[in-house]
């Protein structure tokens, strides 16, 4: 990981923070008559190329949807083939992420994770946590509801002890018990396999994303799929309600 010299493309703007939906494994593995575990396997050397293009730009941080909360519905080998990539994944992975100063961070509720799983990404995020370089926030057994509910829940409790009035209860206090809370709102949102919808995923943190969609499967997502989608998204211009002459005008002002 990040070991081989890459061509980085030079961007005016850069994300400094990008969102990927990684979908289109079990399609990618169909197509190939392979079972569906095999397209979740060739996924990963597709993480490890979205690391490296990200890190090679000077993204600061990369949230891959690795497990939603809707995924528990799959067929029960599926889900138990998976769980057994992902543990041996954090198990082969993390010291490479300590290696190249990359941070991990695990976001979801992980009450429902078998024992052993759950003190592997303990384990992995204890031994990244000083790490600077770069974050990879990796949303597991996470849905964007869930994340708003437990967040509220927290406000909640905050007034039910009365060290908070509901009336004080703002955004950007919901915001502060995110599960992403700590790092910058996502600026582009990308999705694999030609889906064009959100799927749950960061549902408050995604509000002014740009998103970004591409038919390739998630395995065949690499290095040159990467950039061209920073690529993208260096071409646009976020308004953020705005219009494109304040836009224009601020631009010219900060020059």
């Amino acid at each position: 990981m990040l070991k081989k010299k890459s061509k980085a493309v030079p961007l005016a703007v850069v994300p400094r923070h990008v969102a990927i939906i990684m979908d289109g494994n079990n399609r990618w593995a169909k197509k190939r008559l392979l079972p569906g575990v095999a397209g979740h396997k060739a996924g990963v050397d597709a993480v490890r190329a979205v690391i490296e293009v990200c890190a090679e730009q000077g993204v600061e941080v990369l949230t891959l949807f690795a497990f939603s909360s809707e995924n528990w519905q799959r067929p029960a080998d599926e889900v138990s083939a998976l769980m057994e990539l992902f543990l041996n994944a954090l198990h082969r992975e993390t010291l490479k992420l300590d290696e190249n100063n990359i941070r991990l961070r695990i976001i979801g509720d992980r009450s429902r994770f078998h024992p052993q799983l759950q003190q592997a990404m303990q384990e992995a995020e204890a031994q990244t946590a000083h790490h600077t370089r770069f974050t990879l926030q990796i949303a597991a057994n996470y849905g964007g509801q869930w994340d708003i509910v437990q967040a509220a829940q927290k406000l909640a409790l905050q007034v039910e002890q009365g060290a908070l009035r509901s009336d004080q209860i703002t955004a950007q206090l919901l915001e502060a018990e995110l599960s992403t809370a700590g790092v910058p709102l996502p600026d582009l949102c990308i999705r694999t396999s030609g889906e064009h919808r959100i799927s749950n995923f960061l549902l408050w943190q995604l509000a002014y994303s740009e998103l970004y969609f591409t038919d390739l499967y998630w395995p065949d997502f690499r290095h040159d799929a990467m950039r061209a989608a920073l690529v993208d998204f260096a071409m646009r211009q976020r308004r953020f309600g705005k219009t494109s002459e304040q836009i224009d005008a601020e631009q010219r002002t900060s020059c």
